[in-house]
């Protein structure tokens, strides 16, 4: 049997999430509640149970408890539950908890990283991380709403209501797996008229991300809404380096000022199985012209390969360029331009490994769990990417998950394996799960009566 490392097991790490919860709880006084012999901790863990599970709806969840049959022995066991709430009392226990209660479950677990060596394959231009950022909506609806609820006037006279998370995750252009941070909220505050946006989450989240994280050196990598000098302020602020795509078509000064300076443009050119790529890199140009001590330096890459369409007598293959232009405050040179172009075009992990795995790979980023009158539909968004940010540790270190994994042939396949072990076998805990599904016992054989 392989060893894991030790704090990396499934049941290690839940350890830690709960010990997270209880620590938070307790600093904010709402631990316990004096009407309910069911704590706050229960509840968040319930939460937590329902995305590891990868429950598809509180629904099923309920008919779990209900059942008291084998899933239900090992949910109370697996996530350290003292009692399981009903679906309905979980959603109004969990609505009026503040979503930072789960911020130091996620900073928990990135130490554990830390402590673990395990980021040190992350690492960007030398002693760099790349943070990626993007906006994503957790909640629609054009009725049910809450006095934090977005509002979207459409032109026909309807109304949509809707939440919103920033959410930003460790990434690295050489790593499968990305880890998520604590998400922030994009919603109204309480007694404000105006919608929240992204930039003013993104203040909020930078002032968090800097007092948990005072000495990890990171590189912001974000999208062409975001190249612009009051973003780059924010950054500044809280000592955030950047890489922000830009687009030509947004940015006609400055795109004006690179054409007209081809005397300061340093250029690297390759040609590669057959693909062309050319670097160019300028150091030092204003943003725009209202902010021309806003000083960044830019970097082009465009890349020119044969692309075939149609089949037979109509084939036609022909010459496709692709472009790209960032916006950085990273000291750039023919030295590093091509590792710093892989980091810039590493923000799509972002939505390729975060957001688009939480919506196709059993996860039911787009299922609405529940909007709640307060916080219900953030804290479970809070939860989920608590879940996976365990897969990911998992699928990163240990041994047991990946064998696991590969067994099956995929994370879907994988979430569907564990429910039907956990549903008929009481388990001690998640590494002998993990065995069981890597080598299955032989079938039983009934021997026939005469």
């Amino acid at each position: 049997m392989k060893q894991v490392r030790k704090y990396f097991t499934q049941d290690e790490l839940i350890a830690k999430v709960r010990e997270s919860f209880v620590e938070s709880l307790r600093k904010s006084n709402v631990y316990d509640n004096s009407f309910s012999t069911i704590s706050n901790v229960d509840c968040l863990m319930s939460g937590l149970a329902i995305f590891s599970f990868k429950f598809p709806s509180l629904l099923q969840f309920d008919k779990t408890r209900n059942e008291k049959g084998a899933l239900f022995k090992n949910l109370k066991k697996l996530f350290l539950l003292e009692e399981c709430p009903c679906d309905t009392y979980m959603r109004e226990r969990l609505d009026v908890l503040d979503p930072k209660l789960c911020r130091q479950a996620f900073r928990s677990l990135f130490s554990l990283l830390q402590r673990g060596k395990i980021l040190d394959n992350f690492r960007f231009f030398g002693d760099y991380h790349l943070i990626s950022i993007d906006g994503t909506g957790v909640f629609f609806s054009d009725s049910v709403h809450c006095d934090n609820c977005n509002v979207i006037e459409h032109r026909d006279g309807s109304v949509t209501y809707n939440h919103q998370i920033l959410a930003a995750a460790l990434v690295n252009p050489d790593q499968k797996v990305v880890y998520p941070f604590a998400p922030e909220p994009i919603m109204k505050t309480d007694g404000s008229e105006k919608n929240d946006c992204e930039r003013n989450a993104f203040k909020r989240w930078s002032v968090d991300f800097r007092r948990e994280h005072p000495h990890l050196k990171s590189i912001i990598l974000a999208d062409a809404l975001s190249s612009n000098e009051p973003f780059i302020r924010i950054l500044r602020e809280n000592r955030l380096n950047f890489i922000l795509v830009c687009k030509e078509a947004d940015h006609k000064y400055l795109t004006d000022y690179i054409r007209a300076a081809d005397k300061e443009k340093t250029s690297l050119d390759t040609d590669i199985d057959s693909v062309k790529r050319h670097y160019e890199y300028i150091l030092n140009v204003p943003l725009n012209a209202t902010n021309q001590d806003c000083l960044v330096n830019v970097v082009r890459f465009s890349e020119t390969k044969m692309v075939s369409k149609g089949r037979g007598k109509n084939k036609i293959t022909k010459e496709k360029t692709t472009n790209w232009m960032w916006v950085t405050d990273l000291p750039v040179n023919l030295n590093n331009i091509e590792e710093f172009v892989k980091g810039g075009r590493a923000r799509w992990k972002i939505e390729n490994e975060t957001i688009n795995t939480l919506k196709n790979q059993g996860y039911n980023f787009e299922h609405n769990f529940g909007h709640g009158k307060k916080h219900l539909h953030t804290v479970f968004a809070h939860l989920m990417l608590l879940a996976f940010f365990i897969d990911q540790c998992l699928q990163q270190v240990n041994k047991r998950f990946q064998e696991a994994l590969n067994k099956v042939g995929g994370k879907s396949a994988l979430w569907e394996a564990i429910r039907a072990c956990l549903k008929y076998i009481e388990l001690p805990n998640f590494e002998t799960l993990y065995d069981l599904i890597i080598r299955p016992p032989p079938p039983v054989i009934a021997k026939s009566v005469i």
